[in-house]
């Protein structure tokens, strides 16, 4: 899309001087806050917003629009005022109400919450790993609607814009981000990097003096460097001309590195590590006010000519927003296809019939719930063209590859069955990046994806699994080799904490399934829920249990279900998790020929199962058994409340240690034999 940019005007400097005034008075009436960027920052946000940015603040979800992500969220005014200013229903009392319960402006920006925020931004480097999804979706969306357009031509090209700061690039993820993103050549990522020198702690060459212009053309990027003016201002115009380049780039990411004093014009506070994370105090205010030639007794002013001169970016996003139109009824004309497909992805709707696709696994062969988890995966990818992944470097070992779905990886790429539109992410050993980046998919709206490593490795994804839960993502973790059952390669790689650990995230559905088609029904859930969820897969063989013996795997959809009824009125009842199931199975066995008339409860989403009502509880785990025995190979905590106090649990409270799977869950107190010892001591 074409637009022409009007004229830099005096009420264009006015307004940018009012915005590092809102900054200062925001952070000075809550009492806490950054103002120091947001000072410096004013023009770069505003010349994006008001000048380059394409968007209508009429529609923050246009599909047309470009993306906007603060990475340096704490500078989180740097983003209200220019909402505030385009229109997108962030107004003075909000800014006003800065940082205080129930205000659109929170702290940091959080997603859902405030109109424009795309992604919910703090912890520092997610939101540039956020951006390389999102570029990353843009790519793969084109694929799926407009796949022949040239590069640059399509109505569904936009750009992807980041502003962040000395800290994100510090933080790993950013990295781990940044140099996938080169090697995916997303041209339509373009990124500020404002390199003030300052953080909390101070002049940031305390810590980090590497070449980061360097590091980023070694990245694959293209770098542009915009010095500020003598008096230590934005160099204005040399940022435009540098936004304007990086807008003509489609080959490489860019990277715009940008010279700021952090909170400039500040008298005495201007470069100083206090106006990172402080109010500046009345006084400096007022003086910072005099230099800005405001008036210093007005407080959260804003002149009704300088708001109506900027709120002009809403007629000028609707006028570009029509000319879009225009060429997206075409397309829909042209491709009726294509547009009934779009139309489903933007209501996050499934095709009819889609569940025939969820196999059945048949009993008398044993199968590890990962390669099951491979089958599901092949399975519903030939009906979900929105359906992509990968893993960080194991997908043979996850079974997260769609075969015959191409690499995702640019056209130039030397890589066999390379495809800029291959539905298979080589995420590289990059865990923290990889979890951040499905996010990023995630919120740019249109298509459905997971990934895969070790559940040992999710420690390193631990972050982005929780910003995912905050967000409320329809993300899937696929984490494999669960447990110490995946032997020999010992303690390093044997979860044992992690289970627990998971569960303790509000709003992440961890999900461990006990066999072939307890993963079929897990991945129908997910798909149908569409929030974050985890799904823990063994790496050895495990029994499919023959559902005309034991219950339906259907009850997998309520989290846990009774998978084998007692003989008669239960005694006990064993409540187990993926591969330990079939061990609370074999148990039961014994205890029924032994007398103990015994119920095993398969529970592998202890979240789903505690959405359920209290009826339904009640009688999977009736008050009325106080013998209860869980048994999960990882550490017990979480299960108290299932258990009671009458109850225990068989579990693992130390680090494995590198044997065979059945050494060490001998060695190590999960046998059918411990588990009746442990009923018959509780009975007694």
């Amino acid at each position: 899309m074409t637009r022409s940019l009007p004229a830099w005007s005096e009420l264009d400097d006015r307004a940018v001087a009012y915005a590092r005034a809102l900054a200062m008075d925001a952070v000075q009436k809550v009492g806490n806050g950054h103002p120091g960027t947001a000072m410096s920052l004013a023009p770069v946000a505003y010349s994006l917003f008001q000048r380059h940015l394409v968007h209508d603040p009429s529609d923050p979800q246009w599909l047309g629009r470009d993306r906007f992500i603060l990475s340096c969220g704490h500078s989180s005014m740097t983003l209200y005022t220019q909402l505030f200013f385009s229109g997108y229903g962030v107004e003075l009392s909000d800014l006003q109400e800065f940082r205080t319960w129930g205000a659109l402006t929170p702290g940091h920006p959080e997603y859902g919450h405030t109109a424009g925020v795309e992604t919910t931004t703090g912890p520092l480097g997610a939101g540039v790993a956020n951006a390389v999804g999102m570029a990353m979706a843009a790519r793969y969306e084109k694929g799926l609607l407009d796949p022949d357009a040239a590069l640059g031509q399509s109505i569904f090209d936009h750009r992807i814009w980041v502003i962040c700061s000395d800290g994100d690039l510090q933080e790993g993820v950013s990295a781990e981000a940044s140099s996938l993103a080169g090697t995916q050549q997303l041209g339509l990522l373009n990124m500020i990097y404002d390199d003030n020198r300052i953080s909390i702690e101070g002049d940031t060459h305390a810590a980090f003096t590497e070449d980061v212009s360097g590091r980023y053309r070694a990245y694959g990027w293209e770098v542009l460097e915009v010095s500020t003016l003598p008096d230590g201002n934005v160099d204005r115009a040399n940022l435009e001309k540098a936004i304007i380049q990086a807008n003509s780039q489609m080959l490489k990411p860019t990277l715009i590195r940008l010279k700021t004093v952090i909170a400039w014009p500040a008298p005495t506070a201007k470069g100083t590590s206090k106006s990172h994370g402080s109010a500046l105090g009345e006084k400096e205010i007022a003086e910072t006010k005099k230099v800005l030639g405001l008036n210093p007794e007005e407080h959260f002013a804003m002149p009704e000519e300088v708001l109506q001169h900027v709120r002009q970016v809403k007629v000028r996003g609707a006028a570009g927003r029509v000319q879009w139109n225009e060429s997206f009824a075409q397309w829909e004309r042209t491709n009726p296809d294509r547009a009934q497909l779009l139309a489903r992805l933007r209501d996050r709707s499934l095709p009819q019939g889609w569940q025939e696709s969820i196999p059945e696994f048949p009993a008398g062969k044993d199968v590890s719930t990962r390669k099951a988890s491979g089958d599901v995966i092949m399975k519903i990818s030939e009906i979900l063209p929105e359906f992509w992944g990968g893993s960080a470097d194991l997908a043979e070992s996850n079974n997260t590859t769609i075969e015959g779905g191409g690499s995702f990886l640019p056209a130039s790429s030397e890589m066999v069955n390379a495809n800029p539109y291959g539905r298979i992410v080589h995420f590289g050993i990059r865990e923290h990046a990889m979890g951040s980046i499905l996010n990023g998919i995630t919120l740019h709206g249109l298509t459905r994806t997971f990934a895969g490593t070790f559940l040992v490795f999710s420690d390193y994804m631990r972050p982005s699994a929780r910003l995912a839960s905050l967000m409320k993502l329809g993300v899937t973790f696929v984490w494999s080799h669960d447990s110490i059952g995946l032997g020999e390669d010992g303690p390093t790689h044997q979860p044992v904490e992690h289970i627990a650990a998971l569960r303790a995230i509000p709003g992440l559905a961890v999900i461990r399934p006990a066999d072939a088609n307890e993963v079929a029904i897990a991945w129908r859930e997910i798909l149908l829920r569409d929030l974050p969820s985890a799904i823990l897969l063994s790496r050895q063989n495990l029994p499919v249990f023959d559902r005309t013996i034991a219950s339906s795997a259907e009850g997998v959809a309520k989290g846990a279900y009774i998978l084998k009824e007692a003989s008669s009125k239960p005694s006990a009842i064993l409540i187990a998790t993926g591969s330990e199931v079939s061990l609370a199975m074999s148990a039961q066995e014994i205890l029924e020929a032994e007398g103990v008339p015994t119920r095993v409860v398969s529970a592998p989403c202890l979240e789903w199962f505690a959405e359920q009502s209290p009826d339904y509880r009640e009688t999977v785990i009736p008050a009325s058994v106080p013998t209860r025995v869980s048994i999960e190979a990882g550490i017990a905590m979480g299960w108290r409340d299932l258990v009671g106090d009458k109850g225990s649990s068989i579990s693992i409270e130390h680090f494995g240690a590198s044997a065979s799977a059945s050494v060490l869950f001998k060695e190590f107190g999960f046998t059918a034999q411990a588990i009746v010892s442990e009923v018959k001591r509780l009975l007694s």
